[in-house]
């Protein structure tokens, strides 16, 4: 496996669930929120991008998960304009839909045989379980920087 297909690859696995975190915790908008959905964008925008160099499924060609690729660079980067702008519903939906679009680019990883999500898990049971356990770890750690590095902004003000 190559750096860059790895790199791809631990992106979008920390991406999915830290994702999902920010869809569902019930606050939205606060100073975890932001570093998070930094966080989230940057990682998104790294898979899509890194994408474009990965091209075993057509022989060195383009496959129509680029087209995904190019969905979500739009996506993700429309969702970060509409929060700076105020238009949170705008926001909520390009957000959730690049989400849902990653899901979608997970199940068709793990659901043909052949690739490497599939094959690792096969053929190397206990590695797959120990990054199965990184990854999350890498997750949780992440959630639990941004609420120790925000969390001066939720403090209530002294005096």
């Amino acid at each position: 496996m190559t750096p860059l297909l790895l790199s791809h690859l631990v992106a979008a696995l920390v991406a999915l669930p830290l994702g999902g975190y920010q869809l569902f915790r019930p606050t939205k908008g606060d100073p975890q929120h932001v570093f998070l959905g930094r966080v989230w964008a940057g990682l998104m925008l790294w898979v899509a991008v890194s994408s474009y160099w990965i091209r075993d499924l057509r022989e060195g060609q383009l496959s129509l998960l680029h087209i995904l690729s190019t969905v979500t660079l739009v996506t993700v980067t429309l969702g970060i304009v509409q929060a700076r702008r105020g238009n949170i519903a705008a926001h909520k939906g390009n957000m959730r839909g690049s989400w849902l679009g990653m899901c979608g680019a997970f199940v068709g990883a793990v659901a043909v045989p052949d690739r490497i999500i599939p094959t690792f898990v096969v053929t190397r049971p206990l590695e797959a379980l120990v990054a199965v356990l990184v990854l999350a770890l890498t997750t949780v750690l992440l959630i639990r920087a941004g609420a120790l590095l925000t969390a001066h902004h939720d403090a209530p003000a002294a005096g």
